[in-house]
This record gives structure tokens, sequence and C-alpha cells, in this order.
């Protein structure tokens, strides 16, 4: 069982800096209040894993502000195309500011405004080498099943909250968003198609690699 004491938790969580692009979005998203960022530690570990399978193609459902975008860019090599979903289209004018202030060229990045169960099915099987997943926790599982279809064999799946205000851990806590994750993540755990890893990283980075 893990030792590890709060200082050590706050040490390792702000242990890589954030990008003054990354952190003006954080803001803009915070501002937005429907539009909560990554942390700052969960946004470092997704550049690794963008950077670990050389990630050409990602698809990101849940655009916020751009601050996961800009993380997963950062580690994607400059010839990445991020494809990035959200229902709403002042979140994703934010995420476009955000990209443009980042000094991403404009090809790099696709933003796609709409209802991400409408939008994934058009979406081609196997085309994706990180799907990250951070937006309505109720949908989290429908989302899932076309991420899974969506990732190449090796590829990189990501779920942001997957602790969720430290409730999922918590027995009971048996609100519908708390539920919902708490079940997904036993559900994914034992997902023969997934070689997955929770990571108490921000408020928990769900991690896995499609077999």
């Amino acid at each position: 069982m893990s030792t590890l004491k709060p200082a050590s938790w706050t040490y390792a969580e702000e242990f890589v800096a954030e990008p003054e692009a990354a952190d003006a979005a954080r803001r803009r998203g915070i501002e937005f209040g429907s539009a909560t960022p990554v942390g700052t530690g969960a946004g470092a570990l997704l550049r690794v894993l963008a950077a670990s399978v050389g990630a050409r193609h990602v698809m990101e459902i849940g655009s916020g502000a751009g601050t996961s975008g800009i993380w997963l860019l950062g580690g994607m090599p400059e010839d990445g195309v991020l494809t990035t979903i959200d229902i709403d289209p002042e979140h994703a004018s934010a995420a476009k500011a955000s990209y443009a202030a980042a000094g991403v060229a404009p090809q790099r990045t696709r933003v796609i405004t709409g209802r991400a169960a409408e939008v994934l099915p058009r979406m081609s099987d196997g085309a994706y080498d990180l799907v990250l997943i951070d937006a309505d926790k109720g949908a989290y599982p429908v989302y899932v099943e076309h991420a899974v279809r969506l990732l190449r064999s090796g590829g990189v799946l990501a779920l942001d909250n997957m602790l969720w205000h430290d409730k999922v851990a918590d027995p009971a806590a048996r609100d519908e968003a708390t539920t919902v994750l708490r079940d997904l993540g036993k559900t994914l755990r034992d997902d023969e198609r997934l070689i997955s890893a929770l990571v108490p990283v921000s408020d928990g980075l769900f991690v896995a690699v499609r077999r």
C-alpha cells in the first residue's frame, strides 16, 4: 500500500511546470465554470504518453479552453494532428484561440463543435494513436466504446477525473457521476482489450493501451 504523503503528492503534481500557453488556457477554462481543465500533473503525463507512442493522430473528447490540447500537442511530432470535439461553441472558440496563442499551426488542429456521441460514429476504426476523454461524466461509457474502436493496436486511451474529487474511492459516495466513473473503471480494468492502470495524478487519470 502506498504511503504517499500530501506534501509528496503536491511536489509531484507541480514537478513539471505548466507551459505559459496552457496556464492561460487553464485560467480561461476556470472562468467558464463548465470547462474545468486537466490538472498540471495529468497534463504532463498526457504529454509523455503522446510522446511515448509518437502520436500523430490524437482524438480529444471535450476541448474545454484548450489546456489538455496544448499538453498533448507538446508531446506530438510536428506533423501530428489533434482532433478535438466539444458541444459548446464558446469552448471550441476558446480552444482555437489557445492553440493559436501557443504558436500551433492551424493545420495541426481540427476543432469540431457538436455532440460527441453523434460525431464519433463517423470517425474511422483504428485511426488514432491516442484518445483522451474529458467531457460529460455520464456519457463516459458511450465515449469509451467509440474510443476503443478508434484506437490502433498499441494506442493509448486516457480518461480524466477517474477519482472524481476523491469520491470514487469512498464507497459511501453514490451520486450518479461517481457511480458511473467507479463502475466504468472496474469494467475497463477487466476489459481484455486493454492493459490498464489508474494513476493518482490530478483528479485521477485512467490510462490503458489497446491490445
